[in-house]
Formats: C-alpha cells, sequence, structure tokens
C-alpha cells in the first residue's frame, strides 16, 4: 500500500518520495500517513490542499471504501472487509537476500562457566539470528573467547592445587556430565583467583603459568603432565559449550578461541607496524587514538610480547572475512565494551580499508534480579545461567500439570523474558513476572495459544478462510493484519521486542473478542472459528521467531 501511495505522489507532482503508513485509532481509519506536510515545502503548497488532492485519487481504488483529510492533511484511509482480509496474508520483506552476514555472540571464555549475560546474549544472539534468516540472509553463527590469557592461569593454577600436584590421571575422578565438569574447573578458577590477588609467590607463579600455555600451542606440546591437563579441561569447557547450547535449544556456533585468532591478529599488527599504522610506546605496540573522533588508545602488543584483547579480536575480523567472506559482520556484546570495540572497528578499517561500513556492533544491558547486585566472576558469586534456568524450571513446575510441557514452557518463559526488553538497556529480570500466565510473558502467550487451540479441538464444524467480515470482526482482523508490520519492522530493526509488544497486545484483542462473541455453538460457528486458527498460526508463527515453542495443550 505504501508503494501505491508513493506511485500515486509519482503521477500527480513527479515527486519521488518515501511514504510511511501508520496505525490510527480505529474511529479514524485503518491506516494513516502524513505524506501531504512532507510535500508542503518542497512543492510549496498548503499540506491540506495536497492531501485533498491524493485523497481524491486513493478513492479511484476499491479497496479503500473510505478516505478521508484531518487536522492539518493527515489523510484517513479505510479498508474494505477484502482488502483488510488480505493484509493477513502479506508476507514480510526480506531486506537481506543475497546479504552474507556473519553474527558473533554468546562469546563465553573457556574455562569459566557461562553466567547470566552469556544466557541473554546466546538467547537474544540466537533470536536476532532467527530475524536474519527470516530477512533472507545468509547467516553464519559464530563466537569467539579465551582458551589462553591470564584467566586460563589462573584456572589451571587452581586445578593444580586442587589435584595436589600435577597428576593428569586424577582428572578421571571427575564427574563425566558436562555441565558438571564445568562447574568443577570454575571452582577451580575463583581458587586461582583468589590467590592470584593474596599471595605473591602464587601470582608469580600464574603471571608464568600464562606464558606457558601459550607455549603449549606455539610448540604443540601434548605431552607434559601439566599440558594434558590444560588440553583435556579446555576440550571440557568446549564440550560444556556444546551441551549447554542443546540444553537451551538454541543452534550451536562456529566456536573461535584466542589461541586461533592471537597468531593471526600477531601478524596483522606486525604488519601494520611495519606500514606504520601502529607504532611503538615503552616496548609495547598500541593504535594510537584521535580525539576528533573520539578513540582512545590501545595496546595491542604488551612490553612482554604477548597479545591484548585487541591483538586477537582483530585476528577473529580477519579469520571471519577470510572464512565466510562475508558482506556485514555482526557483533553483540555488553555495553561496557562498546568504546573498546570502537577503537578495534576503527583499527580494523585502518589495517583493511574495505572493511569500512561492514560492521556493526549491538550491545545489551546488564541482567538485573531483585537485589540489583553487581556480581563477579573473580569472586564467584556470580549468577550462573543454569541456577536462572534452575529457578523458573521450578516455578514452571509448579504451575504446569502436564510434566512433558514444562521444559517448553521454561525456556519460553527466560527467551520471552530477554525479548520483550529493547536492546541497550539494562533487564529487570523477575521471577514472578516471567513466568506470569496473566501478563507479558512467554508462558502467558503459550497458554493463549494452547486455549486458542482448544477452542478449535471443540468444534467439528468445517472451516475455511475468512471470505466476509462483520463489524464484530473488523477490531480482531485488523490486529491480525499487523503480524507483518510487526514482523518487517523487527527484520528490519533487529529488535525482537517489536514482536513481543505486538503478540501481546493480539493476545488482549482475542481475549476482547472472545469475551464477547460466542464461538463454539454460534450460527456463525465456522466464520468466528476460521479467526480462532488465524489466531492461533500467528501466535505460534510470532513465537517461532523468538525461539519459543508452542505446545497443543498445556
Amino acid at each position: 500500500m505504501e508503494q501505491q501511495l508513493a506511485q500515486i505522489v509519482q503521477k500527480v507532482y513527479d515527486v519521488q518520495t518515501d511514504v510511511r503508513l501508520t496505525r490510527p485509532e480505529p474511529q479514524f481509519g485503518d491506516y494513516a500517513t502524513n505524506v501531504a506536510m512532507q510535500l508542503a515545502k518542497s512543492l510549496g503548497k498548503n499540506p491540506r490542499d495536497i492531501a485533498e488532492e491524493v485523497a481524491e485519487k486513493l478513492r479511484e481504488n476499491e479497496d479503500f471504501i473510505e478516505v478521508s483529510v484531518a487536522g492539518p492533511g493527515f489523510i484517513n484511509i479505510r479498508l474494505s472487509d477484502a482488502a483488510l482480509i488480505r493484509t493477513v496474508y502479506t508476507r514480510p520483506a526480506r531486506p537481506y537476500v543475497d546479504q552474507n552476514i556473519v553474527f558473533e555472540y554468546s562469546c563465553p571464555n573457556a574455562f569459566k562457566e557461562l553466567h547470566t549475560g552469556h544466557l541473554y546474549q546466546t538467547m537474544y544472539g540466537d533470536t536476532v539470528s532467527r530475524l536474519m534468516l527470516l530477512g533472507g540472509a545468509k547467516l553464519t553463527r559464530t563466537s569467539f573467547g579465551g582458551d589462553v590469557g591470564l584467566h586460563v592461569a589462573k584456572c589451571l593454577w587452581g586445578v593444580r592445587d586442587t589435584l595436589g600436584g600435577e597428576y593428569p590421571d586424577k582428572l578421571g575422578e571427575i564427574s563425566e556430565d558436562a555441565l558438571e565438569r564445568a562447574r568443577w574447573i570454575s571452582q577451580c578458577y575463583v581458587r586461582g583467583a583468589s590467590a592470584y590477588e593474596d599471595d605473591e609467590v602464587a601470582k608469580d607463579d600464574i603471571d608464568e603459568l600464562n606464558k606457558t600455555i601459550y607455549g603449549y600451542h606455539d610448540a604443540d606440546n601434548h605431552d607434559s603432565p601439566l599440558a594434558q591437563i590444560y588440553w583435556t579441561t579446555r576440550q571440557w569447557s568446549f564440550d560444556y559449550f556444546d551441551a549447554f547450547y542443546e540444553l537451551i535449544d538454541v543452534e550451536k556456533l562456529r566456536y573461535y578461541p584466542e589461541s586461533e585468532t592471537a597468531p593471526v591478529g600477531l601478524d596483522v599488527v606486525k604488519d601494520q607496524l611495519a606500514a606504520g599504522k601502529l607504532k611503538e610506546s615503552d616496548g609495547a605496540v598500541v593504535f594510537e587514538g584521535d580525539e576528533s573522533k573520539h578513540l582512545h588508545t590501545r595496546v595491542f602488543i604488551t612490553s612482554k610480547g604477548l597479545p591484548t584483547y585487541e591483538t586477537k579480536d582483530i585476528g577473529v575480523i580477519w579469520m571471519e572475512k577470510d572464512e565466510y567472506n562475508f558482506d556485514h559482520r555482526y557483533l553483540l556484546t555488553g555495553n561496557d565494551q562498546r568504546e573498546y570495540m570502537r577503537v578495534v572497528f576503527a583499527a580494523a578499517e585502518e589495517f583493511r580499508p574495505e572493511l569500512a561500513g561492514t560492521m556493526t556492533h549491538l550491545t545489551n544491558g546488564t541482567v538485573r534480579f531483585g537485589d540489583g547486585k553487581k556480581m563477579s566472576s573473580r569472586l564467584g558469586n556470580v549468577t550462573r545461567a543454569v541456577d536462572v534456568l534452575d529457578a523458573v524450571q521450578t516455578k514452571v513446575d509448579e504451575l504446569v500439570a502436564d510434566a512433558s510441557k514444562r521444559r517448553a514452557v521454561a525456556l519460553g518463559a527466560v527467551k520471552y523474558a530477554f525479548a520483550k526488553y529493547r536492546l541497550g538497556g539494562d533487564i529487570n529480570f523477575d521471577l514472578d513476572e516471567t513466568v506470569s500466565l496473566q501478563g507479558n510473558s512467554g508462558p502467558y502467550l503459550q497458554y493463549a495459544h494452547a486455549r486458542a487451540r482448544s477452542i478449535l479441538a471443540k468444534s467439528d464444524e468445517q472451516f475455511t478462510l475468512p471470505r466476509e467480515l462483520f463489524d464484530e470482526d473488523r477490531a480482531l482482523v485488523r490486529k491480525l493484519g499487523e503480524y507483518h508490520e510487526a514482523v518487517d519492522t523487527v527484520i528490519r530493526e533487529l529488535a525482537p521486542h517489536h514482536i513481543c509488544n505486538y503478540l501481546f497486545e493480539l493476545a488482549q484483542e482475542f481475549n476482547r473478542y472472545y469475551e464477547k462473541n460466542k464461538v463454539i455453538g454460534s450460527d456463525k460457528e465456522a466464520h468466528r472459528l476460521s479467526l480462532v486458527a488465524l489466531y492461533a498460526d500467528i501466535l505460534q508463527a510470532g513465537l517461532a521467531i523468538l525461539g519459543i515453542d508452542a505446545p497443543e495443550q498445556l
């Protein structure tokens, strides 16, 4: 319809313009546009006069049963029944067709457990990935994390201390469950992190371990007892990532460990140093900031000759570009990485100019619970991802009688709780609201879907797609027709909260319709069943975009 309006403007005024339709209050019509006011200045005409001229042309279209002009030049349009029904079947746009996209998210570090922030980013990233795919993208999901570095040295020190020495055989005494192994490794990390702060001897030992671990990769050392411990527990971490992704029912990601990206990044940094795009400073290699562009100076190689996170990030960008030749690369991290990544992106574009404009950094806020406490993996008081899942699952188990549906409801509750917040702000995670069957929650919408399916199951009437509308149907069908608009918006903006808002509003609209209009036993039973079926299908499709199952029964 926006295209139709643009064509009318082109024909009448010989002007190309971007026409946007909005949804006014129902009493004013089904659509509205302020295109007349957009054109007034360039045409040098009164916007009300322009609106009347455009409206006159619109009235020639039989799909528009009423076209009126309001205020300074708003055009309100009321659709015919047939046109309103067609809006329900409009397919969403596909803005990413033929685009090769790499999307990097989740990014857990080996030798640590995933915390609530990782849970959020993994679920949110999986949902945004679905939007990219729905928009026609050729998508590769990637992840990046540390299997070398100081945190690994702290963990390995803690493992050795826990085992009583360098005894790789003792690892056989640890549980074979991937999640339990991750918990044990995390406890060893906390042990090493505490020793690093409290014991100077341990600190020096851990600093040496840090260099030793890099050496395991440089020399491909798998034989020494400590190297065996390192490689074994490293694999345990990778197994844990896969097990966790399966637990929360999301797609696995291509994982880039820092041990692979660091050598690539080092080669790039050395070449750029020789080219004069990086400088030496007190034995370190740095990228000089630019105050005019609000870029601060960052170190890429330390004075000890070790690569920093910046160099490892350059390495992963180069590897992703070389392996997948992306047209666009998206990265999701916490808000605290915003300024850091601005420098990394600027450096990458300086080093490799064809990357300019091809990378987008998305950032999220912090998941906060009732007490608002700041969690720390170093202190061991971080809220583990599995603890959040367990708490939600326990709550769901109390509400859902069918045990076979409980996992789907629990995952739906968490995914929806994360998706309904606009990206960038903090996420207030309230357990009662997350699992509620009354408010704007995943379980509420799953229940709404199951309720609609149960209505359909109660009837033997044969029904087809609706071919006519009655006065009482228009509000519901109008809302059903907004689905493709909501999906267009979430795909274009990569903002899942829009589909959450829409689904919740749709469920409320259906409730109003169902309260006033009897379905089973009505003289319009077949007709109304067709609307119930459309409603159920759209709920199911919308939840699927969010990665949420819609059980037939609850």
